[in-house]
């Protein structure tokens, strides 16, 4: 199907200002063009402001998008090629996916504290109890490696703390052997825990503060928030190629 002169524009200034485009794309740009303009305007606001640089944002969509909770291979095939154009590492892309796949331990935080109101409403736990030697030095063994210690790990420990050990090492393995700076580190949790698809308040909070801590302005984690802001338009990548052959295939039957 020839493009007008209007969708021309909008496909020159896509790849202009994004630097790719796509099948896709081009089956968003025919069938509605003005949403795709307005996708590129609301895309494109990171890449204005640019209080991160380009690998640091690549690795911001990498995150997100290869998060448990979303799993976008199309963006996460994308932004690995990207991140790796701009300069980055195999390393540190892997270092990356080593922090985003620490996520699934939210089962844990969010499950334990209900497990542990739900034992006190039945009389099955009156206070908690003190902590092992062995188990203060998991405390201890996390607090060094991770830089922090948060009141919501303490009952985790306390009740499971065989899983918390494994969790501590797990999660450690990025924060010791690793290149990326702490700050960039707390910004990838940052980046899974903000997006539509995880929401995790305890944990984005936990991490804004560390992320101050290691020197991140405001308007570079705000810049995090804005790259995690339009995975929505996933909605419509991953249908409207659907949309495109049910379409096809309606039209041959006529």
């Amino acid at each position: 199907m020839a493009l007008t002169t209007r969708q021309e524009e909008i496909k020159a200034e896509f790849i202009r200002v994004r630097g790719a485009w796509g099948d896709t794309w081009e089956s968003i740009l025919q069938l509605d063009p003005e949403f795709l303009h307005a996708y590129l305007n609301f895309s494109a606001v990171p890449w204005r402001k640019n209080h991160l640089d380009d690998k640091t944002k690549e690795f911001m969509y990498i995150a997100v998008d290869a998060a448990a909770t979303h799993l976008y291979v199309p963006g996460i095939r994308q932004h690995i090629k990207a991140a790796l154009k701009v300069g980055a590492t195999p390393q540190e892309i892997m270092e990356v996916l080593e922090l985003t796949s620490t996520l699934g331990i939210h089962a844990m935080n969010i499950g334990v504290p209900l497990l542990v109101k739900v034992l006190e409403e039945k009389g099955l736990r009156t206070a908690p109890t003190p902590l092992t030697a062995d188990q203060e030095r998991i405390k201890a063994e996390f607090t060094e490696n991770r830089g922090y210690w948060h009141a919501f790990w303490d009952e985790m420990l306390e009740l499971d703390p065989e899983l918390f050990e494994a969790y501590t090492e797990f999660s450690s393995v990025p924060w010791k052997t690793g290149t990326l700076s702490p700050k960039v580190r707390e910004l990838v949790y940052i980046a899974f825990d903000t997006a539509a698809t995880h929401l995790y308040v305890p944990g984005l909070k936990l991490h804004l503060e560390n992320a101050l801590g290691y020197g991140a302005t405001t308007e570079e984690i705000l810049e995090v928030m804005e790259i995690a802001s339009v995975i929505g338009i996933h909605a419509a990548t991953t249908a409207v190629p659907i949309l495109i052959e049910e379409i096809s295939a309606l039209e041959q039957q006529d």
